[in-house]
């Protein structure tokens, strides 16, 4: 209703209003408890005493009140009704009550409270019972529903986007097209989809879904509340019911438990099948389906309507498919009848919204009926829907307490504190039936008998409900009408009375209706004058084309003025006069005409009530205008007048704009009279013309109108019309000369016609100007040929060329397709020219093809083909389509030669050469059918080449050589037999085209053709030869002989016949399926088969063809399918898990790891591949969920007797405890290991008893699919679970070491954990998590200032135990050499056999004397103290470095035989490489070659780093020895990379630089990096394009691939080679623009600064804003555009080709759009600040523009103003910094005011501000 506001129903949220005490609305729940109360509390505690100790009773045995007793107890729960249960429960509770009031007071007390209580009618007992367990008589009003509501309703409205629907108590709701069903939507989507690219409409963007065909007005509907606000509009959220239908949500709150027999669903459409319909019936977590049979679809629903998408309300008939299937039914008589309830219910879950109800009355009032359900669940039914207010039933006297009767749920309440549903009494809402009144005698919608807006004389008051409203009789059989209180009269009303006032029972008012809920069955009236005297209350009542008064109610402005009118029409109604229709001419100031509050006289052009919009004008011509407002095709009529409004003006016409949506075309020609060359000269948008109707076509929604009077044009004139014909011969008086046509008046009948310049003359454009010049007005011109004629338009063309006057005279003009015949010749003139064609047009606008083929070779390559438009040209017919009325033409000579070349000499008939059989001569004699003979040319695998005679060759398919499976010798070969040179007997069947394959009739003979020929023995036999086997002959089960003839990897393709091919898929090959394993070995290409039939698609092609036994398919059905048995199968898939195995087309499952092998080490599932054939055994089967579990273990499938390393795990295997197992490790958890034993046995590992050590990261040591070992230790309910622990598996498991068992001077092994400044902390090898500190003094014999040096983390050593403390749990190592140096313990020389230093690193590491170490690590368990005198250190350890100074390290068995050092990491360890003095070489060689790895004598290694301290390094042998001690350094690396350049040596910079990459640690990025920047640098400067590609190509493999972008930028700019280095930019762009933001402003630095092209730069940033906004890359418009913009401005402000007017400007965009961001007014006043010259008025101006933010905060402003002080101070004078304070006061101030005058909005404002600055931000 569009023009009154929605007022709530008879028990809406209005009655809140009324002036009575809410005890008077809620009344007591039993009025009649009363009486049984009068005879005193003790003698109704005594029976109900009596009642629960007497034997003869025994359904009670204790009194439970409600808040006690379970609300569904075990086994049905009492025997007493809910009502006698609830009386003992009030009884015992009034008997508690009065023993507490009489507890210590007097006698006289007690008996004085009995009176005043017997006084007072049981108001005082009643009072606390009524307050703990009365139920309220809620109606579902607004204020009720809220979000999460369930509620029935019935569909009052259906429009193009949403479905309103009518619920209780006159709500109403709607549905948007996108929360109906999920299925829908998806419809919706794909539809969509397909439309992306183009722009269209809502209504356009949803034409394949037309929610017409899926909804019924009236239908019954299970609906979910989504919201109750709409806040989509600005302002104030008004009130808007969101409803959803989906199923998921229309169904919430039931569980699967929960759907028996007769609830009702909500189901939607998923698809249409031959039997009935698949339905969606969304119950959460469930996989329940829905089904509807076509038999249970009820009648009045056609099938049509049910589309994917589509809901219906259902109830539930039963269960099938093992309870995963629901049978639902939509039947009015099932569905409807309130006899159906759910009696088989266990829960309240199964009563929702639609479902019928036996509802036991608890409580009866004047308000309404209080139930319950299943004996707990409340149940209310409000004055409407009891029947009291509406239908006027005595509900106290009908519904009786204790009484059972049939209700229908209507609504959830689901802020209630208990469970509580609402139902409704009315017999349309049991039956589910739309309420009807009878009229003449037939059951009528009200509706349709009382319409909307109607008035209606006599309304008697039948019921009047004080301060709610009343009930009325309107008239209407079986219908009353309801008046809201606030629709009673105009002013406000209190409140009503029954029996006194105007409105009392039985007066008599005038009233209209508002409204009709069909859900309520009532209507809804107003009795108020204003509403009584309104001339339209919904826009659907207003007729198109009436004149309406209106006030004009608001000036609608836009950027080019006044852009229309909002005219109030009515109240709440409005239209719109857009500004075209404010008045006949275009007014110059609308706005000075127009004014609101102003009154007008409009006419309804066009109205749309789904949209809620009405079109209206004040054009004076349409709004005094008599004719008719035509608005559709219906009131249409050729040759009616009337007026239309030109929209839209084009080229050769207008479009004109009638009432409604109707519209028309307006033809250039029918526009006047005269001759109109452009129309938009003549007319413009918005002008109003009159109109003839000319032709139209509804179908088509065509309609051509015309502005030509036809009463100009009399009878005679159309007679004479009518009477002249195509190609007659005219003569014509000129009437007006123009560049193009000449005007003229036929002589005889006065026509007007049209002569084109262009039809002057057959000649050139020249010689037609000529002629044109010659003509002049009043000149009479005759032999004029008619060309066209339209007698709709009333247009004649004619022609003046002699070509086209001499054919009309020979009557060979053409003028229809029936007139042309081929080969003939006949006059035309060009009337367009394509690349490829030309088309020719002749007389009736008639047009032919002439294709550019047909044309002189010389004229093809000439533009247009040398012709002009409207050219002479006479054409030869060559062919005509009379189906498609088509006339291809050509040249005549053109024809005429090609002619001569197709004349060919016949060609003779060839004789046949030496052929086999004397009776053939020729092809000829060689017909289908013909017997003949052949001799074998050569044998393939599928056919026979033979010659029938040396010039004729033949071929016969070896499906055309047997009739049986048994006369095939060997099925492998079956062409084995035949030889060349046999002759074979032969029959002609057709012609084989070598070129395709294609088997052909005999008539097809060409180059590539041979006769196809059979020699079957059926053939050959019969007197007339059978045609061979087609597509049509094959049957689904027939069995054929079957060739191959190809095999593909999954099929064998084969030859039934020479025109039939089928395909068998590779399982259905044989049954023997280890033939599988090779298909091109067990069917070679030619081999034979016995096939059935399986499937025959003939619209493919295709046929499906099993080489099986049928009765052994059946073995591989999961019918068959048994434990235990092997069978062979085809591994479809493999994954690093399982292996899955196809044993059949229906029957597959995996092979995990656990069951891949007898050795758990074995099992590898890759080292299967697909389409591999291999033998499984079936472990176990689930046949109701069609699971398998498979083994393909050798003892399974090949011998029992094969050992098995790793037992298989099944349901029957007994585990027991103490058990060592292996498993696979199947999840990774927080609280341990999942391990799989194979097939469901899963053992849980908790966290303690995976490791008898300490694992920090645990997780970090165990992945999915490790293969682990453990011992079981529980096996209790079920559950299995193992222990990991070595100490616990391993029988041979040595402890691990504890701090006790060290003891001092033993030698241990570990690893570093940890490196400081002081020393290194170690992890002992085998030990429980013991780590020892070694400090610096006893790392080596000499001092070490820093332990780092010498050792990082990860580095393999050997110690010596110095010192336990146990207490403090301390271990002091050391790593001396001198500790090891007279070990001789082999254990120990194993360890270190290839260090000859003890404190070196393991694992074949070198240790120089001085401080180079491998790598690092720790956990710390010691701290060691620094207070040793560090000189007594120093100078002990250089004692013992001059002891060693003579000695030296013995080195293995290479060095003395003179081969190359160990080349670790890229270093040359070599003697020269150290570059040691003579004599240590000499020691060296002097010594004895020691072959056994015995422990040698250390000596130390000369050291001369401290020679570089001095001049630094100087030779590669000085960068070697820096190396040393620091490889990790990248500084270093690469000055050595500088020196080799210093003497030109690329080569072995290169050398350096991949020593460098390759000995740097893999952890040191950055310092890799550093040396693939150098390494780039030198390519880029010593190498070429292809070097620099590859070093940089590597260079992003193993870095950061940006990161080397950039770099290589910088290096080329540095290099001068811009060119190389913009390329980069824009590779770099391409592959990281759309995620990163500084490749955009590195590069624009560049083109500004270097490249000096701040023209690209600028275009930089509109590329950088299309690309970074684009939604897939995540990133905001907003955040984007603040991030650039001021870099790129910053570029235009410091760069020296900037503009700074370009960056202002950029800035000022941004400070536009971001005023509050404070961040970007500092940036930009600090370039202006700090620009070459700064401009002091701008900054000056910028200043003061920033004081006037809005929003600015007092710290903000302080902060602003000390800076413009400052600044000021520099560059200003002492008036400006007086200004400066002053307008700071000034701020200040006002800042104070407002903040004093409205605190809160100030607040308010502040927050929004602030929330502002973060949303932009």
């Amino acid at each position: 209703m569009a023009a009154q506001k929605r007022k709530e129903g008879p028990n809406g949220s209005a009655a809140a209003k009324s002036a009575k005490p809410a005890a008077d609305a809620r009344p007591s729940k039993r009025p009649k408890a009363d009486d049984a109360g009068k005879d005193g509390d003790k003698k109704k505690a005594k029976n109900a005493k009596q009642q629960a100790e007497s034997p003869a009773k025994p359904p009670a045995t204790a009194l439970v009140t409600k808040e006690e007793a379970p609300l569904f107890p075990r086994g049905g729960g009492s025997i007493l009704t809910p009502l006698e249960q609830k009386q003992i429960s009030i009884q015992a509770k009034q008997d508690v009550l009065f023993e507490e009031q009489s507890t210590g007071k007097k006698k006289k007390d007690a008996s004085a409270k009995r009176k005043r209580r017997k006084s007072h009618a049981d108001e005082a007992d009643k009072k606390p019972v009524k307050d703990e367990n009365a139920v309220k008589v809620e109606s579902l009003n607004f204020k009720r529903l809220v979000q999460g509501s369930l509620v029935l309703g019935a569909v009052c409205a259906i429009n193009p986007l949403d479905v309103a629907v009518a619920l209780p108590n006159n709500l109403v709701g709607h549905v948007p097209i996108t929360a109906i069903s999920a299925p829908l939507t998806e419809r919706l989507q794909a539809s969509a989809g397909k439309d992306d690219e183009e722009e269209s409409s809502e209504d356009e963007a949803t034409d394949d879904v037309d929610l017409n065909t899926l909804f019924r007005m009236g239908q019954y509907v299970r609906a979910y509340v989504t919201s109750t606000l709409d806040e989509t509009t600005p302002g104030k959220a008004r009130r808007h019911i969101g409803l959803s239908l989906e199923p998921s949500l229309a169904n919430t709150g039931i569980a699967e438990q929960d759907v028996v027999e007769n609830c009702s669903l909500m189901a939607a459409v998923v698809s249409v099948e031959d039997h009935g319909f698949v339905m969606d019936i969304g119950i959460s977590d469930s996989n329940l389906k829905g089904f509807l049979p076509r038999k249970q679809l009820d009648k009045s629903i056609p099938e049509d309507t049910l589309q994917p998408g589509s809901v219906l309300l259902c109830t539930v008939t039963g269960k099938a498919a093992g309870g995963k299937v629901v049978q639902l039914s939509a039947l009015s008589e099932r569905l409807g009848n309130p006899k159906n309830a759910p009696s088989s219910a266990t829960t309240i879950g199964s009563y929702l919204p639609g479902t019928a109800a036996d509802v036991l009355v608890s409580e009866v009032s004047q308000h309404g009926v209080v139930g319950k359900v299943m004996g707990h669940l409340d149940v209310t039914a409000d004055l409407v829907h009891s029947g009291a207010g509406p239908d006027g039933v005595d509900i106290v006297d009908k519904y009786k307490v204790g009484s059972r009767v049939k209700a229908r749920i209507i609504c959830t309440f689901p802020a209630a504190k208990m469970p509580k549903l609402g139902i409704s009494l009315l017999p349309h809402v049991l039956t589910l039936k739309p309420k009807t009144s009878s009229k003449d005698g037939q059951e009528t919608p009200p509706a349709q008998i009382l319409a909307h807006s109607a008035i209606v004389d006599k309304c008697t008051v039948q019921r009047v409900e004080p301060g709610i409203g009343l009930y009325v009789d309107v008239g209407v059989d079986g219908v009353s009408g309801f008046v809201h209180i606030s629709r009673v009269k105009d002013g406000k009303v209190d409140s009503l009375f029954e029996t006194s006032g105007p409105y009392k029972v039985g007066s008599v008012h005038r009233g209209r209706v508002v409204g009709y809920n069909s859900f309520d069955g009532m209507f809804l009236l107003s009795f108020e004058k204003s509403v009584l005297e309104q001339p339209f209350l919904r826009i659907e009542d207003i007729p198109v084309g009436a004149v309406v008064p209106g006030v004009v109610e608001k000036l609608v402005v836009n950027q080019d003025g006044l852009g229309g009118l909002i005219v109030k029409i009515a109240d709440g109604i409005s239209g719109l006069v857009p500004e075209m229709h404010l008045s006949d001419v275009r007014l110059q100031h609308p706005e000075k005409k127009f004014r609101e509050g102003m009154k007008v006289k409009a006419r309804v052009l066009s109205t749309n009530p789904a949209r809620h919009q009405l079109r209206l004008t004040l054009k004076k011509t349409l709004v005094n205008s008599d004719a008719p407002a035509v608005k559709s095709y219906d009131e249409l009529a050729v040759g009616l007048k009337a007026p239309a409004t030109v929209v839209n003006v084009l080229q050769h016409g207008a479009i004109v704009q009638f009432y409604g949506r109707l519209r028309g075309f307006l033809p250039v020609s029918e526009m006047s009279e005269a001759y109109i060359q452009d129309p938009k000269e003549h007319f413009r948008v918005g002008q109003t013309v009159t109109t003839y109707v000319l032709s139209f076509d509804p179908e088509a929604s065509r309609l051509i109108v015309s502005c030509k009077d036809p009463s100009a044009f009399g009878i005679e004139k159309q007679k004479a019309l009518q009477t002249l014909q195509i190609g007659d011969l005219v003569s014509a008086k000129v009437t007006q000369k123009t560049e193009d046509d000449i005007f003229v008046e036929l002589a005889d009948s006065s026509l007007k016609a049209i002569l084109p310049v262009a039809h002057l003359t057959d000649k050139s454009v020249s010689k037609t100007q000529s002629a044109l010049k010659k003509i002049h007005v009043n000149q009479t011109l005759s032999e004029l040929v008619v060309l066209e004629k339209n007698e709709n338009r009333r247009s004649i063309t004619l022609s003046h060329k002699p070509s086209l006057v001499q054919a009309s005279k020979e009557g060979k003009l053409l003028k229809s397709v029936g007139d042309a015949r081929v080969d003939d010749t006949v006059p035309g003139f060009v009337r367009n020219i394509t690349l490829t064609a030309v088309f020719v047009q002749f007389a009736g606008n008639l047009t032919a093809l002439l294709p550019k083929t047909k044309l002189p070779r010389d004229v093809q390559d000439k533009p247009n083909f040398g012709m002009f438009k409207s050219q002479s040209i006479v054409v030869q017919i060559t062919s005509i389509d009379n189906d498609l009325g088509r006339i291809f033409v050509a040249i005549p000579s053109v024809v005429e030669e090609q002619a001569k070349k197709a004349e060919k000499p016949a060609k003779p008939i060839e004789k046949a050469l030496n052929a086999v059989d004397e009776a053939v001569t020729s092809i000829e004699d060689l017909a289908i059918g013909k017997l003949t003979k052949a001799r074998v040319k050569s044998v393939k695998e599928t056919q026979l080449n033979v010659q029938i005679a040396d010039n004729i060759q033949g071929r016969i398919d070896v499906s055309q050589v047997f009739d049986k499976w048994e006369d095939i010798p060997d099925p492998r070969k079956p062409l084995k037999r035949f030889k060349q040179n046999d002759i074979v007997p032969v029959r002609v069947l057709g012609i084989h085209d070598a070129r395709n394959h294609r088997f052909l009739p005999i008539t097809h003979r060409s180059t590539h053709s041979v006769l196809e020929l059979s020699a079957k023995p059926s053939d050959l036999n019969a007197d007339t030869p059978s045609d061979p086997l087609s597509l049509d002959d094959i049957q689904v089960g027939s069995k054929h002989l079957a060739f191959v003839n190809n095999i593909a990897s999954n099929y064998l393709w084969a030859n039934l016949s020479p025109n039939v091919r089928g395909r068998i898929s590779a399982m259905e090959a044989s049954d023997d399926l280890s033939k599988l394993a090779n298909l091109e070995k067990s069917f070679p290409v030619g081999c034979a088969l016995q096939v059935r039939v399986v499937a025959v698609d003939k619209e493919k092609g295709r046929v499906d063809l099993s080489a099986r036994d049928p009765n052994s398919e059946n073995q591989l059905s999961w019918d068959k399918i048994q434990q235990g048995l092997v069978l062979p199968g085809k591994v479809t898939k493999v994954s690093e898990r399982q292996v899955f195995v196809k044993l059949s087309e229906l029957v597959a499952g995996p092979v995990y790891l656990a069951d891949l092998a007898d050795d758990f080490d074995e099992a590898n599932p890759l080292s299967h591949s697909k389409n591999e054939i291999v033998r499984v055994a079936i472990v176990e089967v689930d046949k109701s969920n069609k699971r398998l579990r498979l083994s393909m273990r050798p003892s399974r499938v090949l011998n029992s007797s094969l050992p098995v390393k790793d037992k298989e795990v099944t349901k029957s295997t007994k585990l027991e405890v103490g058990e060592i197992i292996r498993g696979f490790v199947k999840n990774v958890s927080d609280k341990g290991l999942f391990v799989s034993l194979g097939g469901d046995a899963v053992a849980m590992v908790k966290i303690k008893n995976l490791s008898d050590s300490y694992l920090k990261d645990w997780k970090e040591h165990f992945q999915v699919d490790q293969l682990v070992k453990g011992r079981i230790i529980s096996v209790a309910d079920g559950r299995i679970e193992i222990d990991l622990r070595p100490s616990v598996v391993e029988k041979d498991y040595v402890p691990l070491i504890t701090i006790n068992d060290l003891k001092e001077g033993q030698t241990v092994t570990g690893k570093v954990r940890k490196v400081e400044e002081f020393g290194a902390f170690i992890a002992i090898d085998g030990s429980a998590n013991l780590s020892g500190l070694c400090h610096r003094s006893e790392m080596a014999d000499r001092n070490v200032k820093d332990a780092r040096t010498l050792y990082n983390e990860g580095d393999r050593v050997k110690a010596r135990v110095l010192k336990v403390d146990v207490d403090a749990k301390r271990i002091n190592l050391g790593l001396k050499p001198s500790y090891f140096k007279d070990d001789d313990d082999p254990d120990e020389m194993d360890v270190d056999s290839e260090d000859e230093d003890a404190g070196a690193a393991l694992n074949g590491q070198e240790d120089s004397e001085d401080e180079e170490m491998g790598n690092a690590g720790g956990v710390v368990l010691e701290v060691g103290s620094d207070d040793e005198d560090d000189d007594e250190e120093e100078e002990e350890e250089n004692d013992d470095d001059d002891e060693q100074q003579d000695s030296d390290v013995e080195m293995a068995d290479g060095a003395a035989e003179g081969l190359t050092g160990l080349d670790a990491g890229g270093f040359d360890w070599t003697a020269e490489g150290l570059d040691a003095d003579e004599k240590a070489d000499a020691d060296a060689e002097d010594l004895p070659v020691k072959k056994t790895k015995k422990r040698r004598e250390s000596r130390g290694i000369v050291d001369k780093t401290a020679e570089l301290d001095v001049n630094g390094p100087q030779t590669s042998s000085d960068y070697e020895r820096l190396l040393l001690g620091q490889p990790d350094s990248s500084e270093l690396w690469i000055a050595y990379m500088a020196s080799q350049m210093q003497v030109n040596d690329v080569a072995s910079a290169r050398q350096v630089a991949e020593r460098a990459l390759k000995t740097i640690n893999i952890k040191e990025e950055a310092e890799k990096l550093n040396v693939w920047t150098a390494y780039l640098n030198l390519e880029v400067a010593y190498g070429t394009e292809e070097t620099v590609e590859e070093v940089f190509k590597r260079a992003c493999t193993y870095n950061d691939d940006l990161e080397i972008h950039e770099r290589l930028a910088s290096i080329y700019i540095q290099s001068g080679k811009h060119k190389e280095a913009d390329d980069l930019f824009e590779k770099t762009l391409k592959k990281y623009g759309s995620k990163s933001t500084n490749v955009w402003i590195n590069y624009a630095h560049f083109l500004h600064t270097v490249a000096g092209q701040p023209d690209r730069a600028r275009n930089l940033l509109r590329r950088a804003m299309q690309v970074l906004n684009n939604p897939g890359n995540g990133s905001g418009t907003a955040h984007m555009y603040a991030l650039l913009v001021p870099k790129f401005a910053a570029l235009e402000f410091r760069s020296p080709n900037g503009d700074r007017e370009q960056g202002r400007t950029l800035f000022e965009g941004l400070l536009a759009s971001f005023p509050k961001r404070f961040d970007l007014w500092n940036q930009l006043l600090d370039l202006e600040t700090s620009a070459r010259e700064p401009d002091v008025a701008v900054i000056r101006d910028l200043f003061e523009r920033g004081t006037k933010v809005k929003g600015l905060k007092p710290k903000q402003a302080k902060a602003w103003f000390r800076r413009w002080a400052k600044w000021e101070e520099d560059k200003g004078d002492a008036k400006s910094r007086q200004r400066v304070s002053a307008l700071a006061q000034e701020w200040a101030r006002e800042a104070a005011a407002k903040k004093g005058q409205q605190p809160g909005q100030q607040k308010e404002g502040e927050e929004e501000g602030s929330e502002g600055e973060e949303d932009e931000e």
